[in-house]
C-alpha cells in the first residue's frame, strides 16, 4: 500500500511562490507515473500537472501552463510542484497522485489514479 504525504501549502499573497512536496511512504515509487491535482470548496478536483515514472514527460492544466513546474527526483523519492506567480484562482487544496501504470506520459483524468494523499492547502490572497 502506498500512502503519500504532501507539504508546503501556506498562505500567501498574489504573485508570490510555493514548493509543495509528495513523498510516499511505504514503498517506493520510481516507477509510477505521479500527478498533482487541486480541489476548491464547491468545486470537482481538476488536474494541475503530472510527470512520467521518468520525469521526461510532464503535462499541464492550460491555467497553470508557464507558471508551475513539476519535477521528481527518483533517488529522494519524492515529487515536487513549484508554484510562481500564484493568483487568488490557485486556492486549493493540492494533493498529489501515484499512478501504477505505465501510459508512456502523466494522465490528467482523476481516474487513473490508484494513490492520493491527504491533500495539502495552498491560500492565495489578492
Amino acid at each position: 500500500q502506498v500512502q503519500l504525504v504532501e507539504s508546503g501549502g501556506g498562505l500567501v499573497q498574489a504573485g508570490d511562490s510555493l514548493r509543495l512536496s509528495c513523498a510516499p511512504s511505504g514503498r517506493t515509487f520510481s516507477t509510477y507515473a505521479m500527478g498533482w491535482f487541486r480541489q476548491a470548496p464547491g468545486q470537482e478536483r481538476e488536474f494541475v500537472a503530472g510527470v512520467s515514472w521518468s520525469g521526461g514527460s510532464t503535462k499541464y492544466a492550460a491555467s497553470v501552463v508557464g507558471r508551475f513546474t513539476v519535477s521528481r527526483d527518483n533517488a529522494k523519492n519524492t515529487v515536487y510542484l513549484q508554484l510562481n506567480s500564484l493568483k487568488p484562482e490557485d486556492t486549493a487544496v493540492y494533493y498529489c497522485a501515484a499512478d501504477p501504470f505505465d501510459r508512456g506520459t502523466a494522465s490528467d483524468s482523476v481516474s487513473s489514479y490508484a494513490y492520493w494523499g491527504q491533500g495539502t492547502q495552498v491560500t492565495v490572497s489578492s
